[in-house]
């Protein structure tokens, strides 16, 4: 992708207008009672590392469960437990102490996806197109919510993005970057048989299976290098709780829309768990089959496979909006070429 320059007024222009805009809409939340988040996914990320502090295991609780009901169990990787603890540890151990790290590092986040989208379009000499876009991802209803309860997401989406935009000219710090991804949450872990077959096109043909062998062995780092003292201190504790996403009962933040499994679970007691994740899998699986036999882009592919899993996974919360649609926005374009700087200036409306 053509890099910016100094003298590419628009895009820095735009995006100081974005990221005054956008701190604003985020400090305007963080005078927000640190009681008022405490039945939010912030203050378990918080307590977690609390409890790793005290040498408590995060991911022991579970085994009480049924694995259907959710108690607030521990179902990330912990990178985001472990990095809970380090900053307790380093001086910000109450939790309103730690939310006054935390939102100016979500607020950067969120800024680091709305210059990826507005850069993304800019290239390609779509400044006022790019413009409205970045809007979308700053001031839309679900980055505002995800801002108002200071969910992971624009962190792990923005590694996300950053990764799929590595892809094609970095390919070992893009596997990594969404390694950090999966680390911080697990969500895109449904598109790694994208990444795998990416790797398997763009390999020479003697060299593939080893390509994509060292490719999987990246992704997995940060997510197993964390995970083998969790594993190591209590195994069955720690794969139940990765596993308690996929066979939790159905629960959603939109009621008057639950998926499939949940509407015929009711007279289908059987339907629940994985079984009832198999046609999300089968029209995923479809999209990996056109990415490898059809021509079709990664970015178009991430997107479709994010919006099955919205559309039909049992669990609906509306953080989960965020991922389908910067992965659509950016899909848009995608197939357009980018533009040198030089013609980029002679296209480009006046100001």
């Amino acid at each position: 992708m053509p890099g910016l320059h100094r003298r590419d007024k628009r895009y820095w222009l735009t995006l100081l207008l974005l990221l005054v805009a956008g701190l604003l809409m985020h400090i305007s939340f963080w005078f927000t009672p640190a009681a008022d988040l405490m039945g939010q996914d912030i203050y378990y990320i918080w307590l977690e590392g609390k409890r790793i502090i005290v040498g408590e295991n995060p991911y022991s609780r579970v085994l009480a469960s049924d694995m259907r009901a959710n108690d607030k169990y521990a179902t990330y990787f912990p990178l985001a437990y472990l990095v809970s603890a380090l900053l307790q540890k380093l001086g910000f151990p109450e939790f309103l102490n730690w939310l006054y790290l935390w939102r100016p590092l979500s607020f950067l986040c969120h800024m680091g996806i709305v210059a990826l989208a507005l850069r993304f379009f800019y290239v390609r000499g779509l400044w006022l197109f790019g413009f409205s876009a970045a809007g979308i991802l700053l001031l839309g209803r679900w980055s505002v919510y995800i801002t108002r309860v200071h969910h992971l997401e624009f962190a792990a989406v923005f590694f996300l993005l950053l990764s799929l935009l590595l892809l094609k000219d970095r390919v070992t710090w893009a596997l990594l970057v969404f390694s950090l991804s999966l680390g911080i949450k697990q969500i895109a872990i449904f598109l790694l048989p994208l990444y795998l077959v990416y790797l398997w096109k763009v390999a020479p043909e003697t060299k593939r299976f080893k390509e994509v062998g060292l490719g999987l062995l990246i992704i997995l780092s940060i997510p197993v290098l964390t995970s083998l003292p969790f594993l190591a201190w209590d195994a069955e504790g720690f794969i139940k709780s990765i596993l308690f996403s996929a066979t939790r009962a159905g629960s959603s933040h939109v009621e008057a829309a639950p998926s499939l499994d949940v509407m015929f679970s009711q007279d289908l007691p059987w339907l629940v768990g994985l079984k009832a994740k198999l046609p999300m899998m089968l029209l995923m699986g479809l999209v990996y089959l056109s990415f490898l036999t059809e021509k079709v882009s990664i970015l178009a592919c991430a997107a479709l496979v994010m919006m099955v899993f919205l559309y039909f996974n049992s669990v609906l919360f509306l953080q989960y909006f965020l991922w389908p649609l910067s992965l659509t926005l950016l899909a848009l374009v995608e197939l357009m070429p980018p533009i040198p700087h030089r013609q980029r200036q002679q296209i480009e409306p006046e100001l």
